[in-house]
């Protein structure tokens, strides 16, 4: 089978290979990939800029279709449409584990960067890790449930959107669109997206389609501290911070009420970042810092995803995995907003 395979530490190394179908045990289950989603954390992995063990396939965001289960499996058959969290090799015995923290679990090795992941056919995935996809939700769109779980955990699970809230959200990526419509799902008073004036010829056409949002701030040509300050008359009570880039980290605690709320959901390419923290300090900001997803956060994505009230074909652009390369080009160059890959044809 053909994968895309990130060969060794540095700068670039990755490349498609081709690799035997992946073996499976008791436990386990064998998918047939239909799609794999590009994330940010895979362009950092081409930059060298994330933790990776290589050799390895990477991708860890799929949806797919079980063709073989292990003898102990008794929830799933072949046929099953699914889609899986990607904790595997958590201890299951630290405080993190013991206390349903999974995902933050210090043994976890990833598929997609601490073991093989979905850029390629077939993929072996835990049973214990797997969720069927809802009856009318399309292998397409599911293929978006590990993204809009991890908006739901923070968002829902975490921050606990009050109805009437105003919402702030740095970026008009996937993640942050997710978050403005979970936003408006929760009950949110303004949602205000700050982007780029590069955002504006697609990324925010996108956001309109998807009628998430009440007003945009290009942060190049506006004062958004001025125009939120004005819109919510005391600052956002929460900023949903979904770009990683260093100017909107700033902007974030600028924006925000006394005793408003951060919710960093955006990883920066960067190891250090510049953090106004007297301001912070005097706004009495709570700060929340999330890294992946819940058990329950995937349940809620699933959810919201089957219903239609979060939405995300509008986002989805498909690719074969063959042209990989221009695919995280057009990603990079913010040509496109979520980029799904598709694997050869057995």
């Amino acid at each position: 089978m053909l994968a895309l395979v990130k060969t060794q530490k540095g700068e670039g190394n990755l490349t498609l290979q081709q690799r035997p179908i992946p073996t499976y045990g008791e436990e386990d289950v064998l998918i047939r990939v239909a799609y794999s989603g590009i994330c940010g954390t895979d362009i950092h992995i081409l930059h060298d800029q994330f933790a990776y063990y290589p050799p390895v396939i990477l991708g860890h965001e799929f949806s797919g279709e079980v063709v073989a289960v292990g003898a102990k499996v008794t929830s799933y058959k072949a046929g099953d449409q699914v889609v899986g969290e990607p904790h595997n090799l958590a201890c299951g015995k630290c405080y993190l584990c013991r206390n349903g923290h999974i995902q933050n679990c210090k043994d976890k090795r990833s598929i997609g960067w601490g073991i093989d992941g979905c850029f390629t056919t077939y993929l072996v995935m835990p049973e214990k890790l797997l969720h069927k996809i809802p009856q009318g939700l399309s292998l397409k769109d599911a293929a978006m449930a590990e993204p809009t779980a991890i908006v739901a955990h923070q968002l829902l699970e975490r921050a606990r959107i009050t109805p009437g809230d105003n919402v702030v959200i740095m970026g008009v990526g996937p993640i942050a669109l997710i978050a403005a419509q979970m936003a408006r799902v929760a009950g949110a008073g303004k949602i205000i997206l700050c982007g780029c004036t590069g955002d504006i010829p697609y990324r925010l056409q996108v956001a309109k389609q998807l009628n998430c949002y009440d007003l945009f701030i290009d942060v190049l040509t506006e004062d958004a501290a001025a125009i939120i300050a004005r819109e919510t008359e005391i600052g956002a009570d929460i900023v949903v911070e979904a770009s990683g880039a260093a100017s909107a980290i700033q902007t974030a605690i600028k924006v925000l009420k006394k005793r408003g709320l951060l919710c960093a959901i955006g990883m920066t390419a960067k190891e250090k970042i510049e953090v106004p923290w007297n301001e912070a300090m005097m706004k009495v900001l709570d700060v929340q810092f999330n890294m992946s997803s819940s058990y329950n956060g995937w349940d809620i994505a699933l959810k919201l995803l089957a219903s239609g009230k979060v939405q995300v074909s509008p986002m989805i652009g498909v690719r074969p995995l063959t042209e990989w390369q221009q695919a995280f080009a057009d990603l990079e160059a913010g040509k496109a907003l979520k980029l799904l890959l598709t694997p050869e044809k057995d």
